[in-house]
């Protein structure tokens, strides 16, 4: 069964959550896992591609945008806005508002929680329909670190 977790910020920017999400897909990668950031359209996902250039200097993090047309296999950080994203299977970061309807098949299904009133309303939203579900889920609570 998919393992779930909320990382609970302090942070209230969606600039702040999408350097977070950065952060944890490069753990990941570097755990040898694949990762697929979901987003909620191409706008938001081709701001994270830029933002994976540039958010640490000293690191290079390989990543590529999928687009319905193209599907690189063998990137280890993949960025998509599509259902069905083929190949991944590892970790996705969901930044979308929606819960994907493929994140079952993943090891591990990550929520990146941030304090605005819309982001709070949706992941309260996905945490209580996988707890219903009998999900097992881990909630990080990164405010009091």
């Amino acid at each position: 069964m998919t393992q779930v977790d909320f990382y609970i910020l302090a942070a209230q920017t969606p600039e702040e959550r999408a350097i977070f999400a950065c952060r944890l897909a490069e753990k990941a990668f570097g755990r040898g896992n694949q990762v697929l950031i979901q987003t909620d359209d191409e706008a938001s996902a081709r701001y994270l591609d830029e933002l994976l250039w540039t958010y640490r200097q000293e690191s290079f993090l390989p990543h590529a945008l999928l687009t319905a047309d193209d599907a690189p296999a063998n990137c280890p950080v993949s960025i998509g806005w599509h259902d069905e994203p083929g190949h991944h299977h590892d970790v996705i970061l969901n930044l979308s508002a929606n819960l994907p309807a493929f994140f079952g098949r993943f090891q591990r299904f990550i929520n990146i929680v941030i304090q605005q009133d819309q982001v709070l309303d949706y992941t309260r939203s996905h945490y209580k329909y996988l707890k219903d579900r009998g999900y097992p889920i881990n909630s990080h609570d990164m405010r009091l670190g």
